[in-house]
């Protein structure tokens, strides 16, 4: 292995604003801790809590980099005490509190993935983020069953995507809404099931068609505010409503004697202020149950573009004007 340089090039913000305030910053390269591995970056995901972390509206939590960027792929080139079920030299892609976007990043070892054979190191730094959230969410908090049909909105987003694959997978019938006919048909070749241009229809209306007025078993919604009730005439009877993101508002009116009468149930999670434990045990339920599908070849993320490193800017901008299709991601290997 090479030796780790005293400093690296990392991406940062003086304060929050537009995309235009990341800008590149030479650090320190971070030293691991007990239990923690230093990756050498090859690239880092793009995800909305970075570009709302930018904005200023979703600060690392304690002890985290303030450095954005929640997942990473690359090379293992230094160990913490206790570390021993990675090794140097091993390529991995994990989930990070923050700091991916960066030349060199920590990472606890056990919220580490072995990179298989065959899966570029692009897509395997696509994964960690939407994969531990889409995991967690609809088969851990949503109960998700062979069978079940699922509505998710953002098809052709990376946690849209994500949920479409992993649900597919699992024998789960997807319906997703997309902004567009283009988005629509993405997402069908995707693998959903149906998909809902809710510029053109009224995605209650369609689901109610779909599902011959049954309605679906369980809502992945990353909307809130007014989406929620609209979300909530589209659930079955006993269904489930996981809320992961509140784009469109943090409160939202609510019918309690419905939810009463029809036993919906409603929850919803945020994974980065959970605990490095949490996180361990997830990473090991993945492993088990759905990293087998990465090492076979038939899970693999949809991917829209890679920005250079220094380059962030550009790839938040992509961003926030929604016209991406699948996973962004920074190429920290120039």
């Amino acid at each position: 292995m090479q030796p780790v340089p005293p400093t690296m090039t990392a991406i940062g913000f003086e304060a929050p604003g537009g995309p235009e305030v990341l800008v590149p910053q030479s650090l320190a390269v971070p030293v691991p801790g007990p239990g923690q591995v230093l990756v050498k970056v090859a690239f880092a995901g793009v995800n909305r809590p970075d570009v709302v972390q930018r904005q200023g509206f979703y600060p690392p939590p304690p002890g985290a980099s303030p450095i954005p960027g929640l997942e990473i792929s690359g090379q293992v080139v230094a160990l913490g005490d206790g570390v021993t079920e990675v090794l140097p030299g091993q390529a991995v892609c994990a989930l990070v509190s923050g700091g991916g976007y960066a030349q060199y990043c920590l990472a606890e070892a056990a919220h580490c993935l072995p990179v298989p054979d065959g899966l570029p190191l692009d897509q395997a730094a696509a994964l960690p983020e939407t994969l531990f959230t889409v995991w967690h969410n609809v088969f851990e908090r949503g109960f998700a069953r062979e069978g079940e049909t699922i509505l998710v909105h953002g098809g052709t987003s990376g946690i849209g995507s994500m949920a479409t694959l992993l649900g597919k997978a699992f024998g789960l019938t997807v319906i997703v809404t997309c902004g567009g006919a283009d988005k629509c048909a993405k997402a069908l070749e995707i693998g959903a099931a149906h998909a809902i241009d809710y510029k053109a229809t009224d995605f209650v209306e369609e689901v109610a068609r779909i599902t011959q007025g049954r309605g679906v078993d369980l809502v992945l919604d990353m909307v809130a505010g007014s989406y929620v009730m609209r979300n909530l005439k589209c659930l079955a009877d006993d269904g489930r409503h996981v809320t992961i993101a509140v784009q469109g508002g943090v409160k939202a009116e609510l019918n309690m004697a419905e939810i009463m009468r029809r036993r919906l149930t409603l929850t919803g999670s945020t994974l980065r202020p959970r605990s490095n434990e949490f996180k361990a045990l997830l990473a090991q339920e993945i492993l088990s149950q759905a990293w087998p599908l990465v090492e076979e070849g038939e899970l693999r993320p949809v991917m829209d573009r890679a920005y250079a490193l220094s380059d962030a800017a550009a790839a938040h901008a992509r961003m926030e004007a929604g016209d991406h299709i699948g996973k962004i991601v920074l190429d920290a290997r120039g």
